[in-house]
């Protein structure tokens, strides 16, 4: 498909896909401290306010990655940047009943120029994705380079020449992107049908009749 599989000695690049990458979820709300007497709960507010570091216990799952750290960094900075691979359905609620080709068709290249938010990938066995995937480009992780380099084993692939040239572009419309709420200007009717789509839209002032 529209992948390469580098040698394992080979340096990382942008557009490298790893496996079993650790992403760190945590709770502001509810932090475990450990220190000398224990293990206890605190808010990250209180831990902020004293302003000196601390252990913590975070749960820790792993997850496919690909690299958006542009290669002349990926050589040298101290950090790798990477985004979050999942699910296609998990990533684009369009495609949650999607089962024909020509409905496939439609939503990886139209879709695909609308919405910024993620980067499709094919399924390929050889890569290890068993179904349609895409970068979340909303979730990113940050890795020592020098550590990344050690678990190269961990790379399964990166994009080929056509497809990384997309990728870099789609970083870049992704973090320039002008933010703005789209459904501004529609009408109460217009509205209504849209928030059937998206029931978490918050009417404007002037949509909701004030």
């Amino acid at each position: 498909m529209i992948y390469e599989f580098p040698d394992t000695s080979a340096p990382i690049r942008q557009g490298d896909i790893f496996i079993r990458l650790p992403r760190v979820d945590i709770s502001l709300i509810s932090v475990l401290v450990v220190g000398e007497t224990g293990e206890r709960e605190a808010k990250w507010a209180e831990i902020a306010q004293k302003g000196e570091p601390v252990n913590i216990i975070v749960p820790v799952r792993p997850v496919a990655a690909i690299v958006v750290t542009q290669d002349c960094d990926a050589i040298r900075s101290w950090d790798i940047t990477l985004c979050e691979i999942r699910i296609f359905k998990d990533v684009e609620r369009k495609s949650k009943d999607t089962s024909l080709a020509k409905s496939w068709k439609s939503l990886i290249t139209q879709q695909a120029r609308i919405n910024q938010k993620w980067f499709y990938l094919p399924p390929d066995a050889k890569v290890g994705f068993s179904e349609k995937m895409a970068v979340d480009f909303m979730v990113t992780l940050r890795v020592p380079r020098v550590e990344l380099e050690e678990l190269r084993g961990l790379r399964k692939g990166r994009l080929n020449a056509i497809a990384d040239e997309h990728f870099r572009e789609r970083i870049g419309e992704f973090f320039r992107r002008y933010p703005y709420d789209e459904w501004y200007p529609l009408d109460q009717d217009e509205l209504k049908a849209y928030m059937d789509e998206y029931p978490e839209t918050t009417p404007f002032p002037w949509q909701a009749g004030k």
